[in-house]
């Protein structure tokens, strides 16, 4: 598929969401959804060419691209730019979309991966842009770099200092996690009730990804009640900042005991409002960058 922009906003709206829709059903009898990888590299898809991650909306397209085709890195490039570094895309080899937005009425029209609030500020206008990439899997003649790879050992004990500097009130025992908001505090089973690491640590960053809602931090609405479309949107927000966060810490995360509850409301705010996977992935950014921006203390 030749490279360049799709046709219009819409167009770009519908076809990504169709992607991730398609490979949550896939995963619906196992649980298992794009986001829940392997560990290895397609962890967190970057650029092969600039050295950039990819951000947002383009997370979840890419990993439920690489779901599909069972990709084994998260290396994407363009056409032009996979000729950039003397790779050829093969023939009859289909592209992924992903998505910037650029700035118009401005002098200097800027490019962004995360998708704006624009309807909510008429003074800015921004246009959908798709461009299709292709994973390196896709491509002849590209020579891959080796990225230092932390030990199992080192990547929780980065994990935990990573929590630690959230500085969320947790409080452990029980058998049920969840982030109380009249308490403004986690509840988290013990690490030993996990079957294993990754299911803690995606347990972990679900419900911190929930705390981040309170009013004195990101100030999101939280009032949503079970089986709402609000609720729906808060745990989708949730388990995507979750899965991006233990990706940007090369952690694995695993499926969560009660996906089957939330996969059919996924499905219904998806296919309802095609602007919703955008929302949700721009909001998991913000809740992942806020993570990142408190790693100072």
């Amino acid at each position: 598929m030749a490279p360049g922009a799709s046709s219009s906003r819409l167009d770009v709206y519908r076809k990504v969401t169709e992607t991730i829709i398609e490979q949550i059903e896939a995963g619906a009898g196992e649980y298992r959804m794009p986001w829940h990888h392997d560990g290895s590299a397609v962890s967190r898809p970057r650029n092969a060419v600039a050295p950039a991650f990819y951000r947002g909306i383009n997370v979840l397209s890419l990993w439920a691209a690489a779901h599909r085709a069972g990709y084994t890195s998260g290396l994407w490039a363009t056409y032009r730019q996979w000729q950039l570094v003397q790779a050829q895309v093969r023939e009859r080899e289909k592209g992924t979309l992903v998505v910037f937005w650029k700035q118009l009425d401005h002098p200097i029209q800027a490019y962004t991966e995360d998708a704006p609030e624009d309807d909510e500020q008429p003074k800015h206008r921004f246009v959908a842009r798709g461009y299709w990439v292709f994973n390196v899997a896709q491509v002849d003649g590209y020579i891959p770099f080796d990225l230092p790879v932390l030990s199992e050992d080192e990547r929780h004990a980065r994990a935990e200092a990573f929590y630690a500097n959230l500085n969320f009130e947790t409080r452990f025992g029980g058998d049920e996690a969840f982030y109380l908001t009249s308490g403004d505090y986690i509840q988290m089973p013990l690490f030993a009730h996990f079957r294993d690491a990754g299911a803690y640590y995606g347990t972990l960053f679900h419900e911190a990804a929930h705390a981040t809602g309170a009013s004195a931090r990101l100030n999101r609405d939280l009032s949503g009640r079970f089986g709402s479309e609000a609720y729906a949107m808060e745990e989708m927000i949730a388990e995507w900042s979750s899965a991006m966060a233990c990706a940007s810490l090369d952690l694995t995360p695993e499926p969560r005991f009660d996906h089957a509850l939330y996969i059919d409301s996924w499905l219904t705010v998806l296919r309802r409002d095609r602007q919703a996977a955008f929302h949700a992935a721009r909001q998991a950014q913000i809740i992942v960058d806020w993570m990142w921006a408190n790693q100072h203390n």
